[in-house]
């Protein structure tokens, strides 16, 4: 669920940063798509 979620993060990063939309939001959904695979990534918990 983590590994989706932080796909459509990027995907929606990389959109605003194709077409120059909503400066800080771009760097916030990038922010925030990193947190999420390091947290997936730090935790090693297994997908169910």
């Amino acid at each position: 669920m983590l590994w989706i979620i932080a796909i459509i993060l990027l995907a929606l990063w990389a959109v605003g940063l194709a077409f120059k939309v909503a400066g800080a939001l771009i760097h916030l959904l990038l922010v925030l798509a990193l947190i999420v695979v390091l947290f997936k990534f730090f935790t090693g918990r297994k997908a169910v």
